[in-house]
């Protein structure tokens, strides 16, 4: 399969979710997206990026190529493929992922198409990748974590390491994307790995 879901939902760290995509694309899989409200106002403080909801435009992500394998979805659209389990993907990520989302993914909400997205892709047991970016952390949330993991989904914090010796933020941000990408089994060769 060639398809991966990419939830952007209100959590800082939209950075992460920009290069993730630019990955995905660049290995020639077909990227379908959902941006939350909360998610737009983050793209917009962080990258300075106006995300229309209602008539998005892939160019507003400002990425370099691929975006003919950009599919869109609104996240209010629960007649999206995504929302099916008989649309078959190789994964979702949700980056970043705040904690109203990892609740509401957490507990079976539903209550817009990321959650929704994210559900089905438990209840299907595929890969479902959630990249919190909150500090500290309660024990709410880290229940939160916890029940997702029980259930099946893979919690990558957004922690980049520094044994790879970064000299930018941009390597920062590629230590956590390739990170995702691993889950993904991708090779996207981002990061000088440990022991190499």
């Amino acid at each position: 399969m060639n398809d991966v879901v990419v939830g952007i939902t209100g959590a800082s760290g939209s950075a992460y979710a920009k290069r993730l995509i630019e990955v995905l694309l660049d290995a020639q899989l077909r990227v379908h997206l959902t941006i939350s409200q909360a998610g737009a106002h983050v793209i917009r403080a962080e990258l300075g990026l106006h995300c229309d909801l209602q008539n998005f435009d892939p160019r507003t992500l400002e990425l370099q190529r691929g975006t003919e394998r950009l599919v869109y979805h609104h996240y209010s659209d629960f007649s999206a493929s995504i929302a099916s389990g008989s649309f078959l993907t190789s994964g979702m990520v949700i980056c970043p992922c705040s904690m109203g989302t990892l609740a509401g993914v957490a507990n079976g909400l539903s209550a817009n198409l990321i959650q929704r997205a994210a559900d089905v892709h438990l209840k299907e047991r595929r890969k479902l990748i959630v990249v919190p970016r909150e500090t500290p952390l309660g024990s709410i949330q880290l229940e939160n974590m916890k029940r997702l993991a029980d259930a099946g989904a893979v919690v990558l914090a957004a922690m980049p390491g520094f044994y790879h010796q970064p000299k930018s933020i941009a390597d920062l941000i590629d230590f956590v994307v390739g990170r995702i990408c691993d889950q993904l089994g991708i090779d996207a060769n981002l990061m000088r790995r440990w022991g190499s």
